[in-house]
């Protein structure tokens, strides 16, 4: 098999003759065989590992993305961030943790962003209920 591992800014990894992958979705983990019926899943923030002749393996940490396998053969990893390495401790400790992190804050900015434009839209709403007549917008 072809593993293609891209980011918005780089190919992170291009490796022919793959023996076997393993990835996680939100279902948990799973593995692609060649051969494998084609599909798309969508990936979760997690390490993907493969197989490689001579029966080591590789790994790469990824900031969620998506998976799919064309024709059995080619799989494609799509992700925001991937950092490969050999190390698949040091990528779980360091690399997923910080990935988590990054997602965490992400998550409360969106939900600041969000308290905010409904605060906004509050305040519109009772200006138009009032008739446009006194208030802070008069």
């Amino acid at each position: 098999m072809k593993l293609t591992i891209v980011t918005p800014l780089s190919v992170a990894v291009e490796e022919d003759g793959v023996l076997s992958i393993t990835a996680e979705d939100e279902s948990g983990s799973f593995g692609v065989l060649p051969g494998h019926a084609d599909f798309v899943t969508a990936l979760t923030i997690s390490v993907v590992s493969w197989k490689r002749r001579g029966n080591s393996w590789r790994h790469c940490a990824i900031r969620g993305g998506s998976l799919s396998v064309e024709r059995g053969s080619d799989v494609v990893v799509t992700s925001r961030e991937a950092v490969p390495g050999d190390d698949i401790d040091n990528l779980e400790k360091m690399v997923l943790a910080r990935f988590l992190s990054e997602a965490d804050a992400e998550k409360s900015e969106h939900v600041d962003s969000t308290r905010m434009q409904l605060a906004a839209i509050r305040q519109l709403v009772r200006h138009l209920q009032a008739g446009g007549k006194g208030g802070a917008w008069s």
